[in-house]
């Protein structure tokens, strides 16, 4: 399985899988990871990925913090 790492206005986040299966979680510093609050629609493409998670979150957006990046 894939996965894509995205710093998310300050908050790495992980999408993992395929369109049409995306999984999104939050990874632990032990190496863990829990389960995300939201989910990935079907059609999102993974080019549209972080586009769609700036979208979701832009209320998280601060001066030091101003955008969605992909990481991995």
């Amino acid at each position: 399985m894939a996965e894509r790492r995205f710093n998310v206005f300050g908050t790495l986040v992980v999408i993992a899988g395929a369109p049409g299966a995306w999984q999104a979680f939050h990874p632990g510093a032990d190496g863990k990871r829990r389960a995300a609050d939201f989910i990935v629609p079907a059609d999102i493409a993974e080019h549209e990925l972080a586009e769609y998670l700036g979208d979701l979150f832009h209320e998280n957006a601060t001066p030091r913090h101003p955008s969605v990046e992909q990481l991995a």
